[in-house]
């Protein structure tokens, strides 16, 4: 994913590292901090199916666009693109916008979406020749051929960022919107203990208290890259 981002236009320095523990002290420590973004990787299964549609059930559509936004979020309407869709979430958002390279690929887009609606974002990103070459570029150089958009993958992406305004939000095209999970301190990131307790602990809670059966999940996230 870090090739990814390089290739739209995000700075070296920054890159994704895999979160092996978000109980050990001593495997968090090899996440250089801060991080800025959390992508959670999970089968998508009834439990969530059911929680997602129950939460979002008489809540408006999200219709927010423009500069004043606290978030920027990107409404998934490509199939099998729900990773991209994190990794646009988790680069848009919050203090890491700043290593986005001057005049690169990211940061035009991002300026186009900018003034729009979800639904002309979710356009904007159907129509970008620039987002289809990297995405195409990057799955080349995995060791699985990317899905098609109409094969069916279990997998999902969710992404978590801290806002500007010290918020954490849980970022998921596949919702009416963004969610803001609660406030944090300007000292914490999205891996701390708070954050995780809003974030990744209460979607694992979620799963055991339901029944959902084998909690398999993987966990990455956006920060400085090692040299």
């Amino acid at each position: 994913m870090s090739s990814l981002l390089h290739q739209l236009g995000m700075s070296n320095s920054i890159g994704f590292h895999d979160v092996y523990s978000i109980d050990d002290p001593e495997l968090l420590a090899f996440v250089p901090r801060p991080a800025y973004a959390l992508l959670l990787v999970f089968p998508v299964d009834e439990t969530y199916e059911k929680f997602r549609s129950q939460e979002d059930s008489g809540k408006p559509e999200y219709n927010g666009s423009g500069p004043e936004e606290e978030v920027m979020w990107f409404k998934q309407t490509i199939g099998n693109a729900c990773g991209l869709i994190g990794l646009l979430h988790g680069a848009s958002n919050g203090p890491v916008t700043k290593f986005i390279d001057p005049g690169s690929d990211l940061e035009h887009l991002l300026q186009e979406a900018t003034p729009l609606n979800p639904i002309q974002r979710a356009d904007l990103l159907y129509e970008s020749r620039a987002l289809e070459s990297a995405h195409q570029t990057a799955a080349q150089k995995g060791d699985t051929a990317a899905p098609s958009a109409e094969d069916y993958v279990e997998l999902h992406y969710v992404c978590f960022v801290k806002s500007m305004d010290n918020n954490l939000w849980e970022m998921d095209g596949r919702r009416i919107g963004p969610l803001k999970l609660g406030k944090l301190e300007p000292e914490e990131d999205v891996l701390s203990e708070k954050a995780l307790r809003l974030s990744v602990r209460s979607f694992l809670q979620r799963e055991e208290q339901a029944g959902g059966g084998e909690l398999r999940f993987s966990l990455v996230a956006l920060s400085q890259s090692f040299d």
